[in-house]
């Protein structure tokens, strides 16, 4: 197992060993032992699927405000997603900005998640389904969201987005701005 990191202090990409033969192929997703050496020590607690049927779907930006906030580790089982982390943490040297992974069945690559990030990820094919790990349950009172398309964020979602509308939810049609959102996250170094 491997982990990448990236911009944002606690977000990483992580790649497991896959072992193929004549019948398929066998990888961990998770192992408690393995995630410690890499330096996550998260204990998840809930786990969550989706699916999409169509491509160009679009879910996020999503959080839980504390006490409720919760770590994720992602991955897309079929199809193919654009994944993206925002970081909300108050007073982070990488407030308000983005980093994203390109998550598919077939490069089987996760995405770690810390507490404190507004998630999202847009499908790049139809039937596409998309796991979550969590470490904290889902507490409906503390859901927040922030716009796909907020400009002081600027997510570059791809040229699949360029001229498009994506399929959204109402609630996410309706997210506030960054500026607006009543995340409740503040960084601790």
């Amino acid at each position: 197992m491997k982990r990448i990191d990236t911009e944002i202090q606690g977000v990483y990409i992580i790649e497991s060993d896959c072992f193929g033969d004549h019948r398929g192929w066998f990888m961990e997703t998770y192992n408690q032992a393995r995630f410690h050496e890499l330096g996550i020590d998260t204990v998840f607690v809930q786990d969550n699927m989706s699916y999409s049927a169509v491509k160009g779907t679009l879910r996020g930006l999503h959080y839980q405000r504390n006490p409720y906030s919760q770590a994720k580790l992602v991955r897309c089982t079929k199809g193919k997603v654009i994944d993206v982390a925002v970081d909300i943490r108050k007073g982070s040297p990488t407030y308000g900005k983005w980093v994203s992974c390109e998550l598919s069945a077939e490069n089987k690559r996760m995405f770690y998640l810390p507490r404190g990030m507004a998630h999202g990820f847009l499908t790049l094919t139809d039937d596409t389904e998309f796991q979550y790990k969590c470490d904290n349950l889902y507490h409906k009172e503390s859901e927040g969201g922030i716009r796909y398309d907020d400009p002081t964020i600027g997510i570059d979602w791809g040229t699949l987005l360029e001229g498009l509308e994506p399929v959204l939810s109402q609630k996410d049609k309706d997210a506030p701005s960054l500026e607006e959102c009543n995340g409740n996250f503040v960084y601790e170094k």
